[in-house]
């Protein structure tokens, strides 16, 4: 019984659970493509665990992640691609005041 339990909590996870370590090249130079259709989604556990994003400026968040695909003067948005959720897909948000993060968000949806 416990070891059925086991393996429906694994299958259930599976997809959901990511380790992909952060990379700023790859997440700089990342194309959605069928090979990478989830990379960047893949790495925000691990920008989000080993980066304090909070603490940044704005030129060192475009250091680390690069040009946004929506920019507003106090608003960075970087697609992520596939959430692995159906046709969902992810966004991170990073907000800004005084040229320092305030905030940042990501959705999934």
């Amino acid at each position: 019984m416990t070891i059925g339990l086991l393996i429906l909590i694994g299958f259930a996870l599976k997809g959901k659970v990511t380790h992909e370590k952060f990379d700023s090249e790859k997440w700089k130079n990342w194309t959605e493509s069928e090979t990478e259709w989830s990379l960047r989604w893949d790495m925000m556990n691990s920008l989000r665990n080993n980066y304090d994003l909070k603490r940044m400026s704005k030129n060192e968040i475009l250091k680390l992640l690069g040009e946004p695909e929506s920019k507003a003067e106090n608003e960075f948005g970087y697609y992520l691609g596939s959430s692995k959720r159906g046709i969902n897909t992810g966004r991170l948000t990073i907000k800004f005041d005084n040229n320092k993060v305030t905030d940042f968000s990501v959705w999934d949806g």
